[in-house]
């Protein structure tokens, strides 16, 4: 089975790789060393610092797998080379909702970095495939979950860096 390639701004790398440095290299040692204060205590089938310090230390394994994964498969947008003139993943666009008649600005992202809290949709949302390919002026139609349209129109789109 071919895996999905994952979409990266260089931003987002840059967030995985420092992450994982730090799991690797620091949050690995502090569950160790956590894991040896408790088996010091004894009697582990009631020790509930060794418990969880079992289960901290599963997270971080399945995260650095995670993240490893990633990045294996990672393809990263380089956002200075990005075309300003459409709408591409590593743009940040200003839109304009025309029913409640707001304007909101987006980076579209790969899947990975998606976070719509920060104002960063994936190309994969219903708004970002909409939004993908699109000019300035135009008006898009996005389907909601729910079978509502929503209408946005594009006011501007610029390089995110």
């Amino acid at each position: 089975m071919v895996e999905k390639k994952n979409i990266l701004t260089y931003e987002g790398l840059r967030k995985l790789e420092e992450e994982l440095h730090d799991l690797k290299v620091n949050k690995r040692k502090e569950v160790a060393q956590k894991i040896k204060e408790a088996r010091e205590q004894g009697d582990l089938s009631e020790n509930a610092e060794y418990d969880a310090a079992k289960d901290e230390q599963r997270d971080i394994e399945a995260r650095i797998e995670e993240i490893d994964k990633i990045l294996r498969n990672a393809e990263v947008v380089i956002e200075d080379e990005v075309d300003v003139d459409v709408i591409n993943i590593g743009c940040k666009v200003r839109i304009f909702d025309m029913e409640y008649k707001e304007e909101l600005t987006y980076k579209i992202v790969g899947s990975t970095e998606a976070n719509s809290l920060k104002g960063r949709i994936s190309n994969e949302s219903p708004l970002g495939k909409a939004l993908l390919g699109k000019k300035v002026g135009e008006i898009v139609d996005v389907e909601t979950t729910n079978g509502e349209v929503i209408q946005y129109e594009i006011l501007e789109i610029q390089r995110s860096n």
